[in-house]
């Protein structure tokens, strides 16, 4: 029997929601980002915006130059994480496997469901239509035998679309696209590719596995040798080490108050905390990434014996590695804090001398994570976030699973 594989991806999935949650905003151009006036970056855009040049991570200031009548909007990223769920929970009625690997896009396995649901263009059509009709958002679907091919047909299908790589038409589907276009080709590789002469997917397939070796090395030339002949070449970002979660702020003017710099590290960790139990995971890592005015970065992370168990804690390694990484006179444009290496949350760690301690931790942040799903607009958060001055900033969510 030949598999199966659906990768269903969510179309300008913060934009969407904000155009499903207020109907005045169809059709129009919808940035989700920094407001304009103030430093920061464009999360997510609209189609409609697309169509002024702006992208994902293009600075506000410009998206705002190229597009003045443009609606600028905040992340909400506890709606974007409860929509998502939402998808999530249509689309697993109709497999036991599958496999979310970041916020707005998963794998589904349906292999052997066709007496149940229908020809997989017919089941992929029934998910689009339920997830437009009950929550207002677009989904593309790519479909093929494999989870590589069906990510490719996902953007051939793009938007709100539909796309088939029956088996067999692997190589033809793939000599048609750019080698940018292959998932995984980042621009270092593209460079390389370039640099040897490599133009064209069919180029690169005519070189044997020995000589893409000696050429790229043997992780990256296995990786583009099966690729490019529509073999999936495994790596996907429900790998655990490929998982992480994180949330940034660029502040409004350069900062140098230590005071205000942790109450932004504060309000990050209670932000990560709510997403690692909102989908029932654990990690180990603390990162945290430094910005300085002249946009030179830096990043370091910690890596603990136990995981992670609240908000706190992630604060207190963030502001540890704050103080090895900052000389306290540096100018600081961004912050950001993050998770790494996240796994689901039920395999077995070891017992600390203060279990106790992390328990109660654990229990209280679970019961505030509760309280923020039920009453979205609840405004429950740590004390020493009340206070509003100078330092409160806006935290930009991102994540990649």
């Amino acid at each position: 029997m030949e598999p199966v594989i659906f990768h269903a991806d969510l179309d300008a999935f913060f934009a969407s929601v904000e155009q499903a949650d207020n109907p005045a905003f169809k059709g129009k151009p919808v940035i989700v980002g920094a407001s304009p006036g103030k430093r920061g970056v464009v999360s997510a855009c609209s189609y409609e915006a697309r169509k002024f040049g702006i992208r994902s991570a293009m600075p506000i200031s410009e998206a705002f130059r190229r597009c003045p009548s443009g609606i600028f909007l905040p992340v909400r990223m506890n709606r974007y994480i409860e929509a998502s769920r939402a998808v999530m929970h249509i689309m697993s009625a109709y497999t036991p496997s599958l496999h979310q690997i970041s916020i707005d896009e998963a794998f589904l396995d349906i292999t052997g469901t066709k007496r149940l649901f229908g020809l997989p263009l017919d089941v992929a059509m029934k998910i689009k239509n339920e997830v437009r009709d009950q929550l207002g958002l677009c989904l593309s679907i790519g479909i093929a035998r494999n989870r590589f091919c069906a990510k490719l047909a996902s953007q051939k299908a793009k938007p709100d679309g539909l796309f088939e790589i029956k088996p067999g038409d692997e190589e033809m589907f793939l000599d048609s696209l750019e080698l940018h276009d292959l998932w995984g080709v980042g621009k270092k590789t593209l460079e390389r590719l370039i640099e040897l002469n490599i133009k064209t997917v069919n180029g690169l397939r005519s070189y044997s596995r020995e000589v893409l070796s000696t050429l790229l090395g043997k992780g990256c030339s296995e990786y583009l040798y099966q690729a490019v002949r529509g073999i999936d070449p495994g790596m996907y970002p429900d790998t655990p080490k490929n998982r992480s979660i994180s949330s940034e702020t660029t502040f409004e003017t350069d900062r140098r108050d230590i005071t205000g710099i942790k109450k932004v590290l504060l309000q990050l960790s209670v932000d990560i905390m709510f997403r690692l139990l909102e989908y029932g995971q654990k990690s180990r890592t603390v990162q945290l990434k430094i910005r300085f005015h002249d946009f030179t970065t830096c990043q370091s992370q910690t890596t603990l014996r136990n995981p992670v168990f609240s908000a706190e804690e992630i604060y207190r390694h963030a502001c540890a590695l704050l103080e090895k990484k900052w000389d306290g006179k540096t100018p600081v444009r961004l912050v950001g804090v993050g998770l790494s290496g996240v796994e689901d949350g039920d395999s077995h760690f070891q017992p600390e001398l203060f279990q106790e301690k992390s328990d109660k931790s654990a229990k209280m942040e679970k019961a505030i994570q509760a309280i923020r799903t039920k009453y979205h607009d609840a405004r429950i958060t740590k004390a020493r976030l009340i206070e509003k001055d100078a330092s409160s900033e806006k935290p930009n969510g991102k994540e990649t699973p």
